[in-house]
């Protein structure tokens, strides 16, 4: 399949560049599969299009401040890191997948150093798809450093700082580990959480750390040659039960974000759910046959993502290109801080 079927054309002042005041004010286009029918609505009203006994499935992941600036030892140019991936932690000295900028100088065995000497490193080697491997070294709790020195790593499009970098975060985030935030969670508020317990609405929380894997563009002229990069995910026995009950008694199971989507067909077996932990590459496009959910509740991605790809596959491609055309007449808002799609 041709990767410019994912194209659309976006005017830049849709994208989303900082949160709306208030979380849950997002407006809401709904995609009934069944009716090929679009509904324009608004977050606030989201249970208006559930029933009692759904089951929606949450990304309890928090982003951790993943950026950090520091400079060349040798010359004291300025270097940015971005963690990916943690590959080995011990006693004073961890490793990491990294992007680094700018990459060109950045050979094995250069030294890197970061607030003041706080934390350093050395790269260790380049990776396939361009990144490094750093190791670091550091006295004391390396999170607490990295709480100390490091920034929330923003998409590129978001231009300014946060003033509240908790807007960037799931009010149900619990378990840090992501370099990027399970964005269709953030329009969650506690309140709107205990609406829908009273509705009759299960809420069932799983882990997917979002890495490169989620974002990495598509580069290949094909979806099919594109290669996912794994995520560490973690579903707990009790959250396996809440899912396998509500296949049996054939309830709907919505996914909250492709995060969750892509844990949930990572451990759907023939038997049901099964609690497990550990990495996925499942890359889901047309063609796909969904095993493990109903809905979808997602944000507007970027063309030619595996993101809108996923999307496609669960809504129908021609309906959701249908469906972004009208977002983008209507005004919707893009990305990260933008506004919501429900697809049932």
């Amino acid at each position: 399949m041709d990767v410019s079927n994912f194209e659309y054309h976006l005017p830049s002042e849709l994208i989303a560049q900082e949160p709306l005041p208030y979380r849950g004010d997002s407006r809401l286009l709904f995609l009934d599969r069944a009716h090929s029918k679009i509904e324009h609505s608004y977050f606030q009203q989201l249970e208006d299009y559930l029933k009692p006994g759904d089951t929606l499935v949450l990304n309890d992941t928090r982003v951790i401040p993943a950026r950090l600036i520091g400079q060349r030892r040798d010359t004291g140019g300025k270097v940015e890191v971005v963690l990916i991936n943690k590959l080995e932690h011990k006693v004073g000295q961890c490793t990491w997948e990294v992007l680094l900028k700018p990459g060109r100088k950045a050979r094995t065995g250069k030294e890197l150093v970061f607030g003041d000497g706080r934390l350093s490193a050395e790269v260790v080697e380049a990776t396939e798809e361009g990144g490094r491997v750093l190791s670091f070294r550091y006295e004391g709790i390396f999170e607490e450093v990295l709480a100390q020195l490091g920034t929330l790593p923003l998409p590129p499009y978001i231009k300014k700082q946060l003033k509240d970098s908790e807007r960037y975060q799931t009010v149900y985030s619990r378990f840090e580990g992501s370099v990027a935030a399970p964005t269709a969670g953030l329009h969650f508020t506690p309140e709107k959480l205990e609406r829908l317990h009273h509705k009759g609405i299960t809420t069932v929380f799983i882990t997917l750390h979002v890495g490169l894997g989620t974002f990495r563009p598509v580069k290949t002229e094909q979806v099919e040659e594109h290669k996912m990069h794994e995520e560490y995910y973690s579903v707990t026995p009790e959250a396996a039960s809440l899912l396998n009950q509500a296949f049996v008694q054939k309830s709907r199971i919505i996914a909250v974000g492709t995060t969750s989507c892509r844990v949930l067909e990572t451990i759907k077996g023939e038997k049901g759910f099964l609690p497990n932990s550990g990495w996925t590459g499942i890359f889901i496009y047309p063609g796909y046959e969904f095993k493990a959910i109903n809905g979808l509740l997602t944000n507007f991605h970027l063309p030619r993502s595996t993101l809108i790809m996923l999307v496609s596959a669960f809504g129908g491609k021609d309906l959701v290109m249908s469906a972004y055309q009208e977002a983008v007449k209507m005004r919707y808002r893009f990305y990260s801080f933008g506004d919501a799609m429900l697809i049932l």
